[in-house]
């Protein structure tokens, strides 16, 4: 084998993986965001959850950008953790297909139709018809359907072209010595860990591997522990997707990584176990495309088969390798035991149970109010795991808001006090205004969390002048939720001052904004973030209005939400003005 037979195979392994690239890519836009959204819909069930895995797998023919997806989801909060194992251990049984469409290369025939069914015959048909939609087609429909098909061409052309400079190989003593020392389990493995790790594709790796069978000099023996070593090198790309995300992102890959891990280490044990019984001939036989094939499916379904009844524990063991923090702990736990308190047998008594449901929405408007400090504080100071617990705490008022309207639509059929008549529409009210404010704060958290990725950052008049409006909507939630939580109104003129300052702020820092940008002071992209954090914080003032006069309406008992704020300060504008214009004074913009 010479220089230019290394030269060949190095252009046909490049050929191979643009290939996979191009025909992943094709096949997830002509998808149109579909798999995206069966993944995130369809994983209530384990094994459901897995044939979807499986599926998506093997029409985008990569298990790593399958995993990458599910990490992804888990980051964004769209998947729990439990959902996404299924997933990812289908994702390994999904990839199998690759190795299965490459093993049609070793196809050996004279017959005329059964020389067609080889991909290098058929798939010179696909790139003519590929090519052909590309240059004369303009429907995006069309040139998808385009994309896959010059994809699987090229990726069959890259396999034919390292399988045919490979084959000198057979002939050069020093690669066949190589191999042997690869046919001992362990270093097989690592050298298969390797392999994979470094082109981060496990399809392509037992690419590589079906493609060194035509030298003749690959036993059995050699290619089960490489391969076995294949499914825990694929990990690294999710592991590296994980980077710089939310831990429940991180403990996805952690899975992954330990199915794996796991899947290997017990296949690995009972095969080479049986083998010092039974003693199996095949291993030093001459491996075969389609052999690679039937050993890369036969572990991933063990694995899976063995693993799924035990995802829980996978899951445990995610849990303990990326741990909760104490904060993070002692509020899921406090969130568990509020929810333990609206218990039904509290309906035969509504009057206890009114005072539990106080104790509940109590701590909701704390999460609440911690997410709105938390989210304005990111501006002077980014911290990942502050945009982490952001995060969680809108998903907690998710959870508040559907336990407590349940149970305090149950109670509007009880025989309750007028005050607890009242209390009841006031909670009814609130609790909705308290998850919304959540997800504003989570909304101005993410766009802090993009101007991280990339490095940007606001002008330092910007910064000044958000940190004037800041200052002035957690104020006004200061105000909103102390008039919620003491049912007192003697503040309610603060909140409606401040209301009318936040709106009157957010289009004087839109307007300065305008202007630094037609001064060329200001890029477009920080401009459109400047405005979904200035558009949260305005909807985060709305929401808190909306609290504070809910009290006062329910105490004189009137149910024109949207007229209060305006009469409230008709029937007292002196001392209204007064306060605004002390409020006026003190969030004054630089």
């Amino acid at each position: 084998m010479d220089f230019f037979d290394v030269l060949t195979m190095v252009g046909g392994l490049a050929l191979f993986l643009y290939g996979m690239h191009v025909l992943g890519e094709g096949l997830s836009r002509a998808s149109g965001g579909r798999l995206e959204q069966i993944l995130e819909k369809l994983t209530y069930s384990k094994w459901r959850a897995v044939l979807l895995g499986a599926g998506v797998t093997a029409v985008i023919q990569s298990s790593s950008a399958t995993t990458v997806m599910v990490v992804g989801f888990v980051n964004s909060g769209i998947m729990k953790l439990s959902q996404a194992i299924g997933i990812i251990m289908g994702a390994n049984v999904g990839t199998t297909i690759t190795s299965w469409i490459l093993s049609l290369t070793g196809i050996e025939s004279g017959n005329f139709f059964v020389q067609l069914l080889k991909p290098t015959a058929f798939s010179q048909i696909f790139a003519l018809i590929g090519v052909m939609l590309l240059l004369f087609s303009k429907k995006d429909r069309h040139k998808n359907i385009a994309t896959i098909l010059v994809g699987f061409a090229v990726l069959m052309f890259g396999m034919d072209t390292m399988s045919a400079a490979v084959k000198p190989l057979a002939q050069v003593p020093e690669f066949t010595n190589i191999l042997l020392l690869f046919s001992s389990p362990i270093p097989g493995m690592i050298a298969g860990i390797i392999l994979t790790a470094v082109i981060q594709s496990s399809s392509a790796s037992v690419g590589i591997l079906q493609a060194l069978c035509a030298t003749g000099a690959v036993s059995y023996g050699t290619a089960v522990p490489i391969i076995m070593g294949q499914n825990i090198g694929t990990c690294v790309t999710a592991l590296l997707s994980s980077v710089g995300t939310s831990k429940n992102a991180r403990r996805a890959a952690a899975v992954h990584l330990y199915f794996n891990i796991i899947g290997t280490v017990v296949f690995m044990a009972v095969f080479y176990g049986l083998n010092t019984v039974v003693r199996f001939s095949f291993l030093e036989e001459v491996a075969q495309p389609y052999g690679i094939a039937v050993v890369h499916t036969v572990f991933n379904v063990f694995a899976t088969l063995l693993l799924l009844p035990f995802s829980e524990a996978l899951e445990k063991l995610a849990y303990l390798t990326i741990r909760e923090d104490e904060e993070e702990h002692a509020h899921r736990r406090h969130i568990d035991e509020d929810v333990r308190t609206l218990d039904s047998r509290f309906m035969n008594n509504p009057a206890l149970a009114m005072e539990q449901c106080r104790k509940v929405i109590g701590h909701m408007a704390d999460t609440a109010w911690e997410s709105c400090k938390k989210s304005t504080g990111l501006l002077e100071k980014y911290v990942q795991e502050e945009v982490e617990r952001i995060r969680q705490m809108e998903k907690d008022t998710d959870r508040y808001e559907d336990v407590l309207g349940t149970y305090l639509l149950k109670l509007t059929g009880k025989d309750l006090s007028e005050k607890d008549s009242h209390a009841l529409t006031l909670y009814l009210h609130s609790i909705g205004d308290f998850e919304r404010i959540t997800d504003h704060a989570a909304g101005i958290s993410m766009s802090f969390e993009k101007m991280r990725s990339k490095e940007q950052q606001f002008s330092n008049k910007a910064q000044e002048e958000l940190a004037v409006f800041s200052c002035a909507v957690i104020k006004m939630a200061e105000v909103s939720f102390t008039i919620f939580k003491e049912e007192n109104t003697e503040r309610i003129y603060e909140a409606q001052a401040l209301r009318t300052l936040v709106g009157e702020l957010a289009t004087e820092v839109h307007r300065r904004h305008i202007k630094r940008l037609r001064k060329g002071k200001c890029t477009i992209e920080l401009g459109f973030l400047l405005s979904d954090i200035v558009n949260g914080y305005e909807r985060i003032a709305a929401h808190c209005s909306h609290i504070a006069a809910g009290i006062a309406q329910v105490q004189e008992d009137s149910l024109e939400m949207h007229t209060y704020n305006k009469e409230a300060r008709a029937n007292n504008m002196e001392g209204y003005r007064q306060i605004y214009e002390a409020f006026q004074e003190e969030y004054r913009l630089p």
